[in-house]
């Protein structure tokens, strides 16, 4: 007699009960087994009572906790994949959650099948991060200069020339480390948001912009002669230092 593989479970937190009932029946039907909370009291329960293999969150509540601080929450004390939704389409949230580190945002209305097959896909990709073999210390380790800063991977830092620590989010980091490690070759906004998010978005998104914006104004990038990272004009960016490493 064969064993039944464990199901994955998937919390969803949403105050819409309406739609966690329906989210419930429809990914229940494709084998998911579904928990809904509806705030973030109910949340934190739980993702206490519970291992959960995704979380599915609203970014707008419109009492109490909202989503963005129920993601913060979740981030320092679980590692878990998470989609977030929004009844917005604004450069804004999705600037926000990139910076929450969701793996993926999804506009409301959406289609059913669109959200499970963005479910499957973050899923696997969170597999395959967490069953590759560690890296050899070394390559993961090497600092990078370039006109008197330092980037270093290893502890998520960034070192002004005058050795000061400079605050990056980590979405922030991961764009200038996409930027850094392929210095010189020109990369669309696509390319970065697909190589710090793992994900597609729609080509005229403009929450890159925003975000290389923000790198720009903490490497003190003067935006009329970039030293460090150029606008390719209906391209995209590239890291081009003038200065010696």
């Amino acid at each position: 007699m064969s064993v039944a593989e464990p199901r994955s479970r998937i919390l969803i937190v949403d105050d819409d009960r309406r739609l966690c009932s329906f989210l419930e029946k429809f990914l229940t039907s494709e084998s998911y087994a579904i928990v809904s909370a509806h705030d973030g009291r109910s949340m934190r329960r739980a993702l206490a009572d519970e291992a959960f293999d995704l979380v599915i969150l609203d970014l707008g509540f419109p009492v109490g906790e909202d989503g963005v601080t129920l993601a913060r929450s979740m981030r320092s004390q679980y590692d878990l994949p998470l989609i977030m939704l929004s009844g917005k389409n604004s450069t804004i949230d999705k600037v926000v959650c990139l910076e929450l580190g969701a793996d993926d945002y999804i506009t409301k209305p959406f289609e059913p099948r669109e959200l499970l097959a963005r479910v499957r896909t973050v899923m696997r990709r969170f597999a395959k991060r967490i069953n590759l073999p560690e890296q050899a210390e070394v390559d993961r380790s090497a600092a990078v200069c370039f006109d008197g800063w330092q980037l270093d991977p290893a502890r998520y830092k960034l070192s002004s020339p005058n050795g000061e620590n400079v605050r990056l989010t980590s979405q922030e980091f991961q764009i200038l480390s996409a930027l850094v490690e392929r210095r010189g070759r020109i990369l669309s906004r696509e390319q970065i948001l697909d190589i710090v998010a793992n994900r597609n978005w729609t080509p005229y998104d403009r929450s890159i912009d925003v975000l290389i914006g923000k790198i720009r104004r903490k490497l003190r990038d003067n935006a009329r002669d970039t030293q460090f990272i150029k606008t390719i004009r209906g391209v995209g960016y590239m890291f081009a230092p003038q200065g010696r490493d």
